[in-house]
Parts: structure tokens; C-alpha cells; sequence
């Protein structure tokens, strides 16, 4: 079908903002691809547009904000959509802190813009470059026992489907769309607007100090975790020591940490330079780990730095450079387990890792990271809520630089160690992150509600418009060998110019289904598919909103 002639014909008054040459690559230039079209609507008509289009023209929709996660999961050959011009705050409800905001804002802007209203987003994970709906759609987490994902704190969503309408959905309302969008991996429809409950404003007052391995250890199950608010540990393997850090809120003035030349450009630069050596001698690793503690703590336990930061600020972290990040969620109470295990496999002990791998040759990037949260009070659970439904997670993050875009050779070997342990431990992987050697049927074993989480997908997408080679490879079953008529499917795939690799797809499907999405909501709700719902005790909206989601 013509493209020109049918933007010509559609909505003609409604523009259609889409370029075709995008080169598309995630923050870490792990993956790259070359949409299509790469489109910037700028209002709900817009989006409806670029989705009926989309439809008649029998194209996949991909919606990527700052693609932070290292992964495929973003790259199409496709139609890209991007929502950074849908960053509006919408309404504060100042009573209960309450926030309506457009789904493209990214989180830095969220953050300041809340600040102008005495409020904050109670937990951060550690960057703030990604938009609120990539965050939620992936899991994104902090590190805090007191807090959980962060889907944990959005009332309500409103998704823009296949057939061009916009639902809402809430604990209330639509619940199980919106158990299933709470962490959607893009393969629902469009998030649109985010109801969010915010907090006060917040200092934290912060300090990181040196601790050999075995007292983490020893304190895992006394006060670690617990008598901060926040708190997260970086484990260096090879000297079997660990950075804590801890924050609590305060009312105290501000105070930076104070600065060295290793924090600075000049540091950046040199340690930078210095993995990419270990490139080629990576028996130099352990080496380079000391060299980086003694630079920053002087060998000493407890030595350390301590700052006061506005809280949307203080818990950041800087991620430095393009990196693989493989991370899994465990129980808490196995976290010692599983870091001894690991430390074992990592020093060459492997009998007492009891990891059926050879750590031979085998040279890794510090720090670890270790991470916690706790979602499992939460009601309704996202049915892809990746934490533990009976208790605290830990988070395990086996992060791998990639010095001037070059890949580290241990990843093949380390990561297929890391998964095998993280399964034995009951985990699951982050989604958003480079898992290598995880299988769909891992996943169903993982999550007992995939099925439902499978089925509200196919009711609200059918055709496949928001599916790609990743879904398809992890979530979505094969049912008889075929493709759904617009899911996109990986062609091939090269090493990519400037590092990582180059993804190329097609459209797999051959015809339309015979439930098209344009009778699956309808088929599903009635009515509900016709109009918005009034989101009823959380916000106070504007009179001239109500009617925002009608269909045009």
C-alpha cells in the first residue's frame, strides 16, 4: 500500500512527523538498526494517525525512549516511535501528591519539574535519562527494602491500542490491563499518560566506605539492609572487598562530596584507557581492581566519602561507559550463597562453586552490584514483576565494560556461569538487560501468570503491531510454526561499524487475523473501548479532558 498516498488521505490536517534516515542504537551501542521511519508525534491525534497507518500499511510499531536498555528489545526495521514531545505534566493533585503526566517525560525532567511543586518520585533506580514509560515497562528498580519497583507507585495508565483507542486502566479498573501494562515490555500499545503518586520533596544524606567481603557477609542478615532507607553495595571479586553505600532523608544543608582527580576527566579518561588495555592482557584485571581502591579509599576499611544531595540527584550513579549489563533478581536470604559461590568460581575454586563451568582464563570488570527491593506487599503484582512475590529481592548485576565500543572476551563464559547460578538461586532476569542464556521455557517456569499476561496481550494486539523477534524469542509462544500477521521478525544481524552489532527484520505475517484489533477491546469490554474513564478519588482533571479519549 501506498505510503504518501495514504498520509494524504488519512486525517490529512493531522501532520505525520517521521524522517527515514534514523540510525537507531542503543545508549551502549550494543545493537543498531535502521528504522524505516522514525516518528515524533507530537499529540494523541498524531500517535492515532502513525497507529491506523501503521495498520493499513501493515507495519510493526517499535516506541524506544533513550534505548538505555543494552538489549534488542528496541530494534526494528520498521516504524520507531518516540514520545519526547509527550512530556507534559497534566495535573497535581496537592492533597495526596497525585501526578498526571505524559508518558514520553524522561525522568530528569520529571524530576525537576516536581521539584517546582515540593515534590519527588520516591525512589530512583541509577540513571534518570529514561522516559517514566520505559522505566515502568521494563521494571526498573531503586535500591531500598522499603520500596519495590518502580510500577509499585502508578495508580493509573492510559494506553493507546492497536485499533487507535485509548483505554484507561487501573487496580480498579481494566485490572487486568493493567496488571499486564504495569510492566508491558512495549507489547501492549503506546502508555500515553501515567498516574503517579509522588512524595514530599527530600534531601538524602549519603556515605560510601570500604568493607572486606566477609563483613557484608557477616552483617546480611543483621542491620545491611535495613538500617538505612537506601542502600546498595559494589563488590570488587578479586580483592573480596565492597563499597557501601547507605543514604537515609535529612534535613540537613546541602554538601557535595568532595572531589579528586580520579572522579574528574582526567580520571575517566585514564581508567577508560586502562580497561581498553586489559582488552588484550585481561590477566590484568585484578590488577587494575586494586589500582582503582587504592586510588579512591587508600587500602583502608572505612575509609570513605559522605555528601548531603537533593534525593533526584543523590541516588544517581555515573555508568561511565558502554557496558553489557546482565542482571538478576534473587531471593535476599540466598544472596550470601550465591555471592560466596560466585566469589569462589571467580578465584579459581571451582569445586567449592559447585558451577559446572571452567573460570579458566576467565578475567571480569569490578564492580558487582549489588542492589535490593521489595515488592512483594504490592496488590495488584504486574504479572512481569520480576522481583519476589514472597519476600525481599536481591539484586545481582554482572556489568561488563566495553572500552571504545570493543566487546570483553570473557562474556561468553562468564555469563553462562552467572545464569547458571542465578537460576539454581530461583532468579529471574532483569528484562531490559543482556541475558544470553535464557530460554522461553525458562520464562514460563519463572512466571506462573505468563499465561495471563499472554493472553491480555493477544486480546488488545492480535495482529502483532507491537511484537518483535525479542518477544517472540522469550514470552510469546510458537503456536503452529506461524508468525502473527504484523509481528517483525529478525532477518540477519552483522557486526555493526562502530561496535556492536547491526539488526536487520522484516514483517512476518502474511494476512490479517480474523479478530482484527480493531473488535478485540470492543469484543472484550463493550463500551469500555470507547471512551475514557473518569479515574475517580486520585486527581482533580480538567474539565476539558474528560473527553480526551473518545475515538476521532
Amino acid at each position: 500500500m501506498d505510503l504518501q498516498r495514504e498520509v494524504s488521505r488519512l486525517y490529512p490536517t493531522v501532520p505525520f512527523r517521521a524522517i527515514s534516515t534514523h540510525h537507531h542504537h542503543t545508549w551502549a551501542r550494543t545493537f543498531h538498526s535502521h528504522p524505516e521511519l522514525y516518528i515524533q508525534p507530537q499529540t494523541s491525534e498524531e500517535l492515532q494517525k502513525i497507529i491506523t497507518l501503521a495498520r493499513r500499511c501493515r507495519r510493526r510499531i517499535t516506541v524506544a525512549g533513550c534505548a538505555h536498555s543494552p538489549s534488542d528489545l528496541t530494534c526494528t526495521s520498521s516504524w520507531l516511535v518516540n514520545l519526547d514531545c509527550f512530556q507534559d505534566i497534566l495535573d497535581i493533585n496537592r492533597d495526596t501528591n497525585v501526578v498526571v503526566m505524559q508518558a514520553g517525560i524522561r525522568l530528569h525532567d520529571l524530576g525537576i519539574k516536581l521539584k517546582e511543586h515540593g515534590l519527588a518520585m520516591p525512589n530512583l533506580g541509577s540513571i534518570d535519562h529514561q522516559s517514566i514509560a520505559g522505566a515502568i515497562g521494563t521494571a526498573t528498580h531503586g535500591s531500598s527494602t522499603r520500596h519495590g519497583i518502580l510500577s509499585q507507585s502508578v495508580l493509573a495508565l492510559k494506553i493507546m491500542l492497536a485499533n487507535g483507542r485509548t483505554v484507561s486502566c487501573s487496580a480498579e479498573q481494566n485490572a487486568e490491563l493493567f496488571r499486564a501494562a504495569s510492566v508491558s515490555l512495549g507489547a501492549l500499545g503506546v502508555i500515553t499518560e501515567v498516574t503517579f503518586e509522588a512524595v514530599p520533596a527530600f534531601n538524602i544524606e549519603w556515605a560510601q566506605s570500604l568493607h572486606p567481603l566477609d563483613e557484608i557477609i557477616s552483617d546480611w542478615e543483621k542491620d545491611l539492609w535495613t538500617k538505612k532507607e537506601f542502600t546498595r553495595v559494589w563488590w570488587m571479586p578479586y580483592m573480596k572487598q565492597c563499597i557501601r553505600w547507605r543514604a537515609d532523608k535529612t534535613d540537613k544543608p546541602h554538601h557535595p562530596p568532595v572531589a579528586n582527580w580520579w572522579t574528574g576527566k582526567i580520571g575517566f579518561h585514564t581508567y577508560h584507557l586502562l580497561l581498553y588495555c586489559a582488552q588484550w592482557t585481561p590477566s590484568l584485571l585484578p590488577l587494575l581492581e586494586r589500582f582503582v581502591i587504592n586510588v579512591q579509599y587508600g587500602f583502608k576499611h572505612g575509609a570513605g566519602s559522605a555528601a548531603v544531595e537533593e534525593g533526584r540527584t543523590g541516588l544517581l550513579m555515573n555508568c561511565l561507559y558502554s557496558q553489557f549489563v546482565n542482571e538478576w533478581a534473587i531471593p535476599l536470604r540466598k544472596g550470601p550463597e550465591a555471592i560466596t559461590r560466585l566469589s569462589s568460581w571467580l578465584n579459581g575454586n571451582e569445586a567449592a562453586s559447585d558451577i559446572p563451568f571452567s573460570s579458566k582464563g576467565v578475567y571480569i570488570h569490578a564492580p558487582i552490584e549489588v542492589r535490593v527491593s521489595d515488592t512483594s506487599t504490592t496488590v495488584p503484582r504486574p504479572y512481569l514483576d520480576n522481583t519476589m512475590p514472597d519476600g525481599p529481592t536481591l539484586y545481582l548485576n554482572a556489568t561488563l565494560y566495553r572500552p571504545y565500543n570493543c566487546d570483553p572476551p570473557c562474556r561468553a563464559r562468564y555469563y553462562e556461569a552467572f545464569e547458571w547460578l542465578m537460576k539454581e538461586m530461583g532468579g529471574r532476569p532483569h528484562w531490559a538487560k543482556n541475558f544470553a542464556h535464557v530460554t522461553r521455557e525458562d520464562v514460563y517456569r519463572m512466571y506462573p501468570e505468563m499465561d495471563d499476561w499472554i493472553r491480555v496481550r493477544n486480546e488488545v494486539d492480535p495482529d502483532g503491531m507491537f511484537v518483535g523477534d525479542w518477544h517472540r524469542r522469550l514470552l510469546i509462544p510458537q503456536e503452529g510454526g506461524s508468525s502473527l500477521p504484523l509481528e517483525e521478525r529478525i532477518t540477519s544481524t552483522k557486526p555493526a561499524k562502530a561496535g556492536g552489532v547491526d539488526w536487520i527484520g522484516h514483517i512476518a505475517g502474511k494476512s490479517l487475523s480474523p479478530q482484527t484489533s480493531e473488535e478485540s477491546f470492543e469484543m472484550m469490554h463493550g463500551v469500555e473501548a470507547e471512551k475514557s474513564f473518569v479515574i475517580h478519588g486520585s486527581v482533580n482533571r480538567r474539565a476539558d479532558d474528560e473527553d480526551d479519549d473518545e475515538e476521532l
